[in-house]
């Protein structure tokens, strides 16, 4: 008998060990990071000229709001602000972008018109803006709609750069070519549902 509870023990010893051993190692491990944001789009500038054309197509307007989701170096934030006098809000995942566009915000006196969040821009309420700006995939855009849908208030403006926003239909679609390159740029009147 005894030799039996021996030889069980023998057998039973390296699955023992393994779970000891995978139980130490996960007791080890970081506990798990809440979801990172998905980045929905790769960091792409736009020429200035197009900045200005969609913000021109926008009719965006002195004291209206504008946000920029996935606002890169802030070139259409500072253009809203600067050109058109409007409030202007970027939305981007990059903390080194981040800073950059703070910093320039500060440089050229723009502070107070000026603001960037780090972070997702699925997580930012849209609701105070008259016109969003967008130059994100069509995937992208396409998982943006609803919370756009839901968020924004009629008579606000999406202008979305080279790519449609599916489902919606756009109130202007306008071709333009800067440094031999065309490019599309369309606007959306809200609601659009």
């Amino acid at each position: 008998m005894r030799q039996r509870y021996i030889n069980s023990w023998r057998r039973a010893w390296p699955a023992i060990l393994a779970a000891l051993v995978l139980q130490s190692a996960s007791a080890l491990q970081p506990p798990p990071r809440a979801m990172e944001p998905k980045k929905l789009a790769p960091y792409v500038t736009s020429p200035q000229p197009i900045v200005e054309k969609m913000l021109e197509i926008a009719k965006l307007k002195n004291g209206e709001t504008l946000f920029d989701l996935g606002c890169g170096d802030g070139r259409i934030l500072f253009s809203a602000a600067r050109t058109f006098g409007a409030k202007a809000v970027g939305v981007e995942l990059s903390p080194t972008l981040v800073r950059r566009v703070q910093q320039s915000a500060e440089s050229q006196g723009l502070q107070d018109q000026v603001k960037v969040i780090e972070g997702d821009m699925m997580s930012v309420d849209v609701a105070s803006a008259n016109v969003v700006s967008l130059y994100l995939m069509t995937d992208a855009n396409e998982q943006l709609r609803p919370k756009l849908e839901k968020e924004l208030k009629p008579g606000s403006r999406v202008v979305s750069l080279e790519f449609k926003i599916k489902g919606w239909k756009p109130s202007k679609v306008e071709k333009v070519e800067v440094h031999r390159h065309p490019y599309t740029i369309y606007l959306y009147d809200l609601p659009q549902k």
